[in-house]
């Protein structure tokens, strides 16, 4: 029996995608809080993260964009900063390299809120960074 109302198939077509599956509570959470610890290798674990499960659990959606918007405001910190020593060390004749500790300030900070954020979100907290640029709404 065929229906003449559907469109016909095309033997070469790939198959569809299944949708993956929404994420339990515990997993929800765990990835969530997954996205803040993330943080202290860098910008790319809560972007993956993020990336990944955004759509498969709210709990992970609203925590990885929250941690992935903190890791970029340490990025545009950290390039600021470098730019900002570099140039008093030009200017002062090599004397602003005694400034060049501070771009570590931001990752000191990445890995102290991140841990902050982690022991938060992991009890299935809401986690919100005191300064964060949102980028990512």
């Amino acid at each position: 029996m065929t229906d003449s109302n559907l469109p016909p198939q095309d033997p070469n077509a790939a198959p569809q995608p299944t949708p993956a599956a929404p994420l339990s509570h515990e997993q929800d959470v765990q990835w969530g809080s997954f996205a803040h610890l993330g943080g202290i290798l860098g910008i790319l674990p809560s972007l993956i993260i993020w990336l990944v499960f955004k759509d498969r659990g709210s709990f992970t959606n609203t925590e990885g964009k929250e941690a992935l918007n903190f890791q970029i405001t340490l990025v545009l910190a950290t390039v600021a900063l470098w730019v900002l020593t570099t140039i008093i060390t030009v200017v002062t004749f090599g004397f602003g390299a005694l400034f060049g500790f501070l771009t570590y300030i931001p990752w000191i900070l990445g890995v102290i809120f991140s841990i902050i954020a982690f022991m938060t979100a992991k009890d299935g907290n809401h986690y919100r960074y005191p300064f964060a640029i949102r980028l990512i709404k």
